[in-house]
């Protein structure tokens, strides 16, 4: 080998070990950058000739080093993983949030629940059996009865109102999903003719692979691998993006949470493609939303409704058993004038107290109590409004506690996948420095090399007389 040869060593060693500071400058700059994925310069020995001569053959040891490749460190089945968990984990938080919501509708246990109306009705009941010539007790029990009316129709208010702010966020969260698509759709186009024209897309990917993980958060996606670097998104068996072309999703289905109470609804919440309307069986956030739209909120809806229809059979069934001030048989305490009872439908029928069936016999009513106080006893069925409420609530805070309890676990498991990508990942201060010092110390031995050869060069010219040549 000549020594020129060894000059081309010594600058390739010296363009490697650069192009590695390089590097780990770009990675030690983007320390905090979230979804930034570490670099490596890949060193590749360059070897002699490997092409044979008649005459002559070469006795080099190699031509250098090259530092052309720059590696992006990844690790696929851990982002596959974390496309899963991240998943899971935004379902259950949708769902812990709604059943939260949920019990804050219902307000118990609490001075303005329903548990605590009925509990003063009942009492009423008890002040007439106690005074049943009294028409401000009678007065009362009817007020009483209106507050409890009207704490059913709040409830049945504020879940409606979630059902409708539910449905609002799924568009929401639909439209960011078709904008993450066209985006992807967009980086792989970019990504593709870097990777054909050998250029650079590590910065690139690194985007593409947040807005993936976005897209896994909120409807559940997983990636397959194509050429140049190209990743195909699915969504529930559907290709949301493909190469460079994206498709869109689009929220279906009623929009009046009264259309939810049938079992199954008619025309439910759900998540269609754009084009041809094909039904898409979404994760994550969405799945989560769609959850709370068809199954959480009808759920306790037909409950509550249930609760309205058994307080207005109970009642008007015990009311009618009885006879007024006047002698005549009780009327129906509780209506609807808008079809069936419901929780939100639901009225008081009478307002005069006069009409309050309180006696168990028509003659003498105005001091007979016996009715009033079989109404009052109501409270201490197994079976009756009561009961069925309190059920309903004790259903509720084991769902929630339970959907509680599955997130935290789902969160510890999420943040080990994260921690786990972070170690293959993420940028090390300390490790990047080692690297650093190494590429230093390599660069400063290229530099002596280049001086050596330098010396041995010009010695070799000075004194074999070619200096005057």
């Amino acid at each position: 080998m000549s020594g020129f040869s060894t000059l081309n060593t010594a600058r390739t060693a010296l363009s490697a070990q650069q192009r590695g500071i390089d590097v780990t400058g770009q990675n030690i700059a983007n320390v905090n950058t979230d979804g930034y994925s570490r670099q490596r310069a890949d060193l590749e020995a360059l070897g002699g000739s490997t092409v044979p001569a008649f005459y002559s053959r070469s006795t080099g040891v190699g031509e250098g080093v090259d530092a052309n490749t720059v590696t992006r460190i990844r690790d696929a089945f851990l982002e596959g993983r974390a496309h899963k968990e991240y998943s899971t984990s935004a379902r259950l938080t949708e769902e812990n949030g709604a059943l939260e919501l949920v019990e804050q509708a219902f307000s118990e246990p609490g001075s303005t629940g329903v548990q605590s109306l009925l509990s003063k009705m009942w009492s009423g009941w008890g002040d007439v059996a106690n005074q049943p010539q009294d028409l401000a007790a009678r007065s009362q029990v009817l007020q009483r009865l209106e507050t409890l009316v009207g704490g059913l129709h709040a409830s049945q208010a504020s879940l409606d109102a979630q059902w409708s702010e539910s449905r609002e966020n799924l568009q929401v969260v639909v439209a960011d999903v078709n904008a993450a698509a066209t985006s992807i759709a967009g980086l792989n186009q970019a990504i593709k003719r870097a990777n054909q024209s050998k250029m650079p897309a590590n910065e690139l990917t690194d985007k593409r692979d947040s807005l993936v993980m976005k897209l896994a958060e909120s409807v559940g996606a997983t990636v397959r691998q194509s050429d140049f670097g190209v990743v195909d998104v699915i969504v529930g068996g559907i290709t949301l993006v493909a190469g460079s072309t994206a498709s869109k999703l689009k929220v279906a289905g009623s929009i009046d949470p009264a259309d939810t109470a049938t079992v199954p609804p008619t025309d439910p919440p759900r998540i269609v493609t754009a084009t041809g309307g094909y039904g898409v069986q979404a994760g994550g956030k969405v799945a989560g939303q769609l959850n709370t739209l068809n199954v959480i909120i009808p759920t306790y809806r037909n409950k509550l409704d249930a609760i309205a229809v058994n307080l207005a059979t109970t009642l008007n069934g015990a009311h009618a058993a009885g006879y007024d001030l006047g002698g005549n048989p009780g009327q129906p305490l509780l209506d609807s004038s808008l079809g069936p009872i419901t929780a939100s439908t639901i009225n008081v029928a009478i307002t005069d107290p006069r009409l309050v069936a309180a006696s168990s016999v028509a003659t003498g009513a105005a001091l007979d109590n016996d009715n009033a106080d079989k109404i009052s006893q109501l409270r201490l069925s197994h079976t009756g409004v009561d009961a069925n409420y309190r059920q309903m609530i004790v259903d509720l805070g084991v769902q929630g506690s339970v959907t509680a309890r599955n997130l935290d676990i789902q969160q510890v498991v999420t943040t080990q996948v994260d921690n786990s990508r972070e170690a293959v990942a993420g940028v090390n201060i300390d490790e990047e420095m080692t690297n650093m010092l190494s590429y230093q110390h390599a660069y400063s031995a290229a530099a002596r090399l280049v001086t050596a050869v330098d010396e041995m060069l010009n010695q070799l010219i000075t004194r074999t007389g070619l200096v005057g040549l």
